[in-house]
């Protein structure tokens, strides 16, 4: 009897149904696949494949650029409509048939000639028609991308080199003209997962520039603040940023079925194993336009926004991320403490420290990795697995529900930014003329 692979066990056991098939024009000699979910993206979805399309004619040729083009069965039937003409119009670029739907955009058509003369490698799922809909409680965008992704490693399997790469990117993010080529010389032997440099694409009006200047600011910000703590976690979360190797994705299992959330959780698990590189030889750039699709996320928090149902300039205390830098310099050195001695130094870190570690159940989880740790350096990564980026993200809405409530941003960020040492900027006003407010997130755009 053949032997079964990693490989082979994960797509019986974990995989997304083999009921989704892929149709493609090519797959020979690939060695990296862009999975693009797509939901009622028709208007959309060819720009970004258009952005691809201007890459280097010999990076496309060892692409795939993979869309999986997804709804429910309880979706809107105009979303479903959508989805449909997005599936002839992505079949009959594949096939070189003409295409005469007037329901497209002039713009859209454009685009839409301009691809059909381009050399790319296009695939698509569907996830969309009768029987082949996501189903009802699998989630969402997780879902799509898990299908897009399982797809992947199967071609890694039957069709191409063992490590081929797997890019995460969205129907609505635009790439630079260099996207490809800079992922496949970034990564080596050593690299087995990486988050690509970003910037949000810029609305025309100015309440939705306002929006996403103030929610990157925001994103931005978290970053910059567990890189001040020194936490390992300190990591971009956005999933068209994500590229991992198929041997790691293997090795997590897979990603998950989440509707929102998806990316942040993922990249949880590929930090275990190897750690998150940061690519910046090139550039995505996210949409930034509202959406109510997800219960949180860019659409969502530009949605809010605009709303103004609640205020939006505010961050978290740096206050708190102290506290996580004083925590974890602490565990760094207590390696040879009991559980009792450490509950002991948090309490003087901080009192609430103490009660947090008590409620996550920490005493416990420390006896168990100081059993199962066979030396320093195991004792230290077992830690922080179990402080994870979930744990980690706890930890700061636990003291700002209990102690430190979130302040005024820029109030906010010029404390942390001081903190860092830098004294170049003066965060006086409360919320800064919109000019201002981009110079400030350029400036952490190079940052972070």
């Amino acid at each position: 009897m053949k032997k079964t692979t990693l490989v082979d066990d994960y797509l019986r056991d974990y995989a997304a149904d083999i009921k989704w098939k892929l149709t493609a024009s090519n797959t020979n000699n690939i060695s990296m696949i862009v999975v693009i979910p797509a939901y009622a993206e028709k208007e959309t979805l060819f720009s970004t494949l258009m952005s691809l399309a201007q890459n280097p004619v010999s990076s496309l040729d060892e692409s795939l650029i993979l869309c999986v083009i997804n709804n429910k069965k309880t979706s809107p039937s105009d979303d479903i409509r959508n989805n449909r003409q997005t599936i002839g119009i992505i079949d009959a670029l594949i096939k070189k048939k003409s295409i005469n739907n007037n329901s497209i955009s002039p713009e859209t058509q454009l685009l839409i000639k301009c691809l059909a003369d381009a050399r790319i490698n296009l695939g698509y799922i569907d996830a969309s028609s009768t029987g082949y809909e996501i189903p009802e409680n699998a989630g969402g965008v997780g879902m799509a991308r898990k299908i897009g992704m399982d797809m992947a490693l199967r071609l890694s399997k039957e069709k191409a080199p063992a490590r081929n790469l797997i890019l995460s990117l969205d129907a609505d993010t635009l790439v630079r003209e260099n996207y490809l080529p800079a992922v496949k010389n970034y990564f080596t032997k050593r690299i087995n997962t990486a988050v690509i440099s970003y910037e949000h694409q810029t609305p025309a009006r100015a309440e939705e520039a306002a929006a996403i200047c103030c929610y990157e600011i925001f994103l931005r910000y978290w970053v910059l603040g567990l890189g001040y703590a020194k936490s390992p976690w300190a990591f971009h979360s956005i999933g068209s940023t994500i590229v991992t190797t198929t041997d790691a994705y293997l090795a997590v299992r897979g990603m998950n079925k989440r509707d929102a959330g998806e990316d942040f959780y993922f990249l949880n698990k590929l930090a275990k194993i190897s750690g998150i590189h940061y690519l910046k030889e090139t550039c995505v750039y996210p949409s930034a336009r509202p959406s109510t699709r997800v219960v949180f996320g860019t659409g969502k928090r530009i949605q809010r926004f605009l709303s103004g149902i609640q205020q939006e300039y505010l961050l978290y205390d740096p206050k708190i991320f102290q506290v996580l830098a004083d925590w974890l310099e602490y565990m760094r050195s207590a390696i040879d403490c009991t559980e009792n001695e450490i509950m002991t130094a948090a309490s003087k870190i901080h009192p609430y420290l103490s009660n947090y570690l008590a409620d996550a159940g920490f005493a416990q989880a420390w006896m168990k990795i100081r059993k199962n740790a066979t030396d320093t350096d195991a004792l230290l990564r077992q830690f922080n697995f179990w402080f994870d980026g979930f744990r980690t993200l706890k930890f700061v809405n636990y003291f700002t529900r209990n102690v430190y409530p979130q302040i005024n941003m820029f109030t906010a960020l010029g404390k942390l930014l001081f903190a860092y040492g830098d004294k170049g900027f003066n965060l006086s006003a409360d919320i800064p003329q919109l000019e201002e407010q981009w110079r400030i997130l350029q400036y952490l755009r190079n940052l972070t």
